[in-house]
């Protein structure tokens, strides 16, 4: 297996979007094949990454919270058809079931406590919401019926709220903290001794990754992690402890001869309860704390992205071929879980630079930016890009850049869009043999020249 390309296109994505570092770890036949960390765990330092470093993983913790609910449901304390009103006081309606806040499928949008924290932790806004707590998140909750506008199961909103419930839930059950529930029935039993939740522990850890922040100049602007993120995304490991977690998924609910969850509840973790309301190349639906991708070539492909904004996380795994791979960074800028596709796609066996629509899609444009000029420079444009979009600007005081929307991208030829009030303007790019780009846009053929 040549996994130059993984480690070229990684290479690419850290000086690209200036991340510190990243770690990344692929898993086939429960054996972990490939394992390494690039770029600096802490910059000032000179640290270097490695496989074993630590970094929170964000949303991912929002699987194994999924899997204790799980562990509680096997040994018939909870069902998944209980009202979570029977649990915690601040949700009033006997409508809303366990498995809707596992699913995000209770009916209240999103109340946006984890985005106010982090944003006021970090100076990135005027709001304050200082929720230290998962009481504090609840107390934020109580007014949530103002924004009660559907009933369970109707449609999908992401709800970190949610999943702090859950893990309140998981205490009252268990008689534990939610974080020792976890510790004990979960990480022990995979041998995730590196893996914690606590300030303290963060503390102690030698081999820790810094968080940072990406300023507007693209300076890097080391910060403190957040504490006060509990069972929706609170969770500190390193890539290879996540492979055991992975390997347990894979072997439905077996690592190493030590089961942590039955064949049916993975089976119903895995499974798809809601379309999601939109697609990207590793999901189209959620399951009970995982996102699935059910044509991801032609296969299933299950897994979980998390983001604390200064801490990014992917966890993913195709379970018919017994492949799978976790990355983490101490950034963010570009998802993580495109890279986690693109090592997968090399995992199966397949191209990623031929066959994964969006990494053609991003060598397309890195072509098509630049100056276009026409017959003897008359009219002179230039295309740039801001993110996932291209923009195309006239040479003119009095013109503004439009997005170009793509419509098709394919090979040696791209065809995009410009939407306005009346019409719906193409623009077409051709690049030649001689790698010359052309584009055709209204009246006018103009020729890249810079």
């Amino acid at each position: 297996m040549d996994l130059t390309l993984l480690e070229g296109f990684v290479q690419e994505r850290l000086t690209k979007y200036k991340f510190p570092s990243m770690s990344i770890a692929l898993l086939r036949d429960d054996e972990v094949v490939y394992s390494r960390g690039f770029g600096f765990r802490d910059i000032s330092e000179s640290l270097p990454a490695t496989p074993n470093t630590n970094y929170c993983i964000g949303s991912v913790t929002k699987a194994f919270t999924a899997a204790a609910i799980m562990q509680l449901v096997e040994k018939g304390l909870i069902s998944l058809e209980d009202p979570v009103s029977r649990f915690v006081d601040v949700i009033k309606s006997d409508e809303i079931k366990i498995h809707h806040l596992l699913s995000h499928t209770s009916g209240i949008p999103a109340l946006g406590y984890a985005e106010a924290l982090i944003d006021s932790y970090y100076g990135l806004s005027n709001y304050w919401l200082p929720t230290a707590t998962p009481e504090d998140v609840i107390s934020f909750m109580r007014d949530y019926t103002k924004w009660f506008l559907h009933r369970p199961g109707e449609r999908w909103f992401y709800l970190n709220e949610g999943y702090v419930l859950l893990g309140k839930i998981i205490e009252r059950v268990s008689g534990v903290s939610y974080e020792s529930y976890i510790k004990t029935n979960i990480l022990d039993k995979l041998g995730m001794r590196k893996s914690y939740f606590t300030r303290e522990e963060y503390l102690k850890d030698n081999d820790r990754a810094t968080p940072y922040i990406i300023n507007k100049e693209g300076k890097h602007v080391k910060v403190e992690p957040v504490f006060g993120i509990s069972a929706d995304g609170g969770l500190f490991s390193n890539v290879i402890d996540l492979l055991k977690f992975v390997k347990a998924l894979i072997n439905k609910g077996v690592h190493d001869d030590v089961r942590i969850l039955s064949r049916d509840s993975v089976a119903l973790m895995e499974k798809a309860f809601t379309k999601l309301p939109y697609e990207t190349p590793v999901a189209d639906s959620y399951g009970l704390g995982l996102i699935i991708r059910h044509d991801f070539f032609g296969r299933k492909l299950v897994g979980h992205s998390g983001s604390v904004l200064v801490y990014t996380a992917y966890v993913g795994y195709v379970p018919e071929e017994r492949v799978g791979v976790a990355i983490l960074s101490n950034a963010s800028g570009y998802p993580l879980s495109l890279i986690g596709g693109y090592a997968l796609t090399i995992l199966l066996g397949r191209d990623p630079e031929k066959e994964l629509h969006y990494v053609l899609t991003e060598r397309m444009y890195e072509k098509l930016v630049g100056t276009y000029k026409n017959y003897k420079e008359s009219v002179r444009v230039r295309v740039k890009r801001d993110g996932d979009m291209l923009f195309m600007e006239e040479d003119s005081s009095d013109s503004s850049p439009v997005p170009l929307v793509p419509e098709k991208i394919s090979g040696d030829y791209a065809l995009f869009k410009i939407y306005t009030l009346a019409s719906k303007i193409p623009v077409e790019f051709y690049i030649k043999n001689s790698g010359e780009v052309v584009m055709i846009y209204d009246r006018y053929e103009l020729l890249k020249t810079s």
